[in-house]
C-alpha cells in the first residue's frame, strides 16, 4: 500500500523547534520531488519548502527562510522538516507529499499526500 507518514508534530513554545519526519511506505522515493506543506482550516494551502531529486537542490517559502529545512534521506526512504525558531503564525497542519519529478515545485501536481500532523505554536 502507498502511504506517506508523517510525524513529529506537536505543541511547542515560540522560539522552540520541532523536526517533522515523513516516512514512505509501497514505493521509494528516489525519483520523487518531495515537499512539505501547511494549511488551517478555511485557509488556503502554502507550499513552505520542497526539495528535489535530482541534485537536492531546495526551495522554502520566504516565511520560512533562515528557520526551516527540509532534507531526505534516501536509504531510510523519509523526508524530513527541522523547524527552529517557531512561530505561532506557523501552527497549522503540515502535510508531506511526492511528486515523480526531478526538479520540486511547490505549484507542481503532486501523487501522494500523508495524512498531516498538527503543529501548534504557542506559549
Amino acid at each position: 500500500q502507498v502511504q506517506l507518514v508523517e510525524s513529529g508534530g506537536g505543541l511547542v513554545q515560540p522560539g522552540g523547534s520541532l523536526r517533522l519526519s515523513c516516512a514512505a511506505t509501497g514505493f521509494t522515493l528516489d525519483d520523487y520531488a518531495l515537499g512539505w506543506f501547511r494549511q488551517a482550516p478555511g485557509k488556503e494551502r502554502e507550499g513552505v519548502s520542497c526539495i528535489s531529486s535530482s541534485d537536492g537542490s531546495t526551495y522554502y517559502a520566504e516565511s520560512v527562510k533562515g528557520r526551516f529545512t527540509i532534507s531526505r534521506d534516501n536509504a531510510k526512504n523519509t523526508l524530513y522538516l527541522q523547524m527552529n525558531n517557531l512561530k505561532p503564525e506557523d501552527t497549522d497542519v503540515y502535510y508531506c507529499a511526492a511528486e515523480i519529478a526531478s526538479i520540486c515545485l511547490v505549484e507542481g501536481v503532486y501523487d501522494y499526500w500523508g495524512q498531516g500532523t498538527q503543529v501548534t505554536v504557542s506559549s
